[in-house]
């Protein structure tokens, strides 16, 4: 595990900053407008920030996983906003490199990575939530295609989006992880209803998709009709890869933020207000090094191991304890914090379930017998 830069690598984190620091837009977490956003994601992608993982023939720069971190690094470090498209940029992109025809690469790869086509994810439902395999949106064939009727809900950036890579049942009578396929939903298909939601903080990220019989052709198939798990699994692996990396760095950030906080309110010499700040600090040194083994992991086997779960976890709770000391010592003067605080209700939901993730640590990383 290498806990520093390469001289390459020292480089292109140099390179990276000086263009950040002349480029990120103004404003702070939740307060750019779209038009920024797509700004931001067309000047990443004519600087070569957009793929850098993606291989060189797919119009990406075929860096290790490791440029990806630092890039995530910095942004944070920055206060750059996310990719407009950046479930369509570390989710979906990969996942058509790896499952779709040449057809469907040709289509969407080139408009993912210069941000002219968004996508959003449809995985979620109602009553299957982080267990994908109760999903039960329907898909039907027909001659030349599918008939699909349902719900999905939670879908990030659904309400701009322009696809959506959507999970939905296609045969009955199949263990519950079998009978699923992905699709490539046109979001402007007839039959395609998108239903913001509006959360504690006002702000309204993600949406509920309605499905009422929406007809969708052959070609729109990503990977085996049946093979939906696979394809769905491989999209979360490519999530989580830098995940980890991610969150760390964006804790960092609001760690360092939370320190000017307390010297503002005049706390810096409260014990337990300093006891507070310690214990989160040791806990983001846990997740730092954590997310570097597991980094080290991705660039010797190509595929995510189950620390990222761990960091998840473990960031979602040392979050929400950040944001609550942060509100505590400046209440409701510091409309940041405030936003911030509740946005961190969602942490433990958001991504995969505080339970659910407990049984993944349990089953793959402590090797415990299955509860099911």
């Amino acid at each position: 595990m290498r806990l520093g830069d390469t001289t390459e690598q020292a480089r292109f984190r140099a390179t990276l900053r000086d263009w950040l620091s002349a480029h990120v837009p103004l404003g702070t977490p939740g307060t750019w407008a779209p038009e920024q956003l797509s700004r931001w994601s067309s000047a990443m992608h004519e600087a070569g920030y957009a793929g850098l993982t993606w291989p060189e023939q797919y119009g990406g720069r075929g860096l290790t996983p490791a440029y990806q971190a630092i890039f995530a690094e910095e942004c944070a470090r920055a206060g750059a906003p996310d990719h407009l498209n950046v479930i369509g940029l570390n989710m979906v992109g990969p996942t058509l490199i790896h499952f779709g025809t040449p057809a469907q690469q040709g289509e969407h790869l080139p408009r993912i990575l210069s941000g002219e086509s968004v996508f959003c994810q449809g995985f979620s439902e109602p009553d299957a939530g982080s267990d994908l395999a109760a999903v039960r949106t329907r898909a039907t064939a027909e001659p030349g295609g599918y008939r699909i009727s349902g719900e999905k809900v939670w879908s990030s950036y659904a309400h701009l989006a322009d696809h959506c890579l959507l999970l939905a049942r296609t045969a009955d009578g199949e263990p519950r992880h079998r009978g699923l396929t992905c699709f490539l939903l046109d979001m402007r298909s007839p039959g395609v209803t998108v239903r913001p939601l509006r959360q504690l903080t006002g702000a309204s990220d993600f949406n509920q998709i309605l499905l009422d019989d929406v007809l969708v052709p052959d070609g729109a198939v990503l990977g085996p009709a049946g093979e939906g798990w696979r394809v769905a699994m491989t999209t979360l692996a490519h999530e989580r890869g830098t995940f980890g990396i991610t969150l760390t760095a964006r804790l960092a950030a609001e760690l360092d933020r939370l320190v000017a906080t307390v010297h503002e309110a005049g706390a810096a010499g409260d014990p337990l207000v300093r006891r507070e700040v310690a214990e989160l600090h040791v806990e983001l040194q846990g997740l730092r090094y954590t997310g570097y083994r597991a980094l080290a992991a991705l660039e010797q086997t190509g595929t995510p191991g189950p620390e990222s779960s761990v960091i998840k976890l473990r960031w979602s709770l040392a979050n929400q304890r950040l944001t609550a000391l942060a509100t505590r010592l400046h209440g409701a003067r510091d409309d940041y914090w405030r936003q911030q605080r509740l946005s961190s209700r969602t942490n433990t939901i958001e991504g995969g379930t505080s339970e659910i993730l407990r049984g993944i640590i349990a089953e793959r990383v402590l090797a415990l017998p299955r509860s099911r």
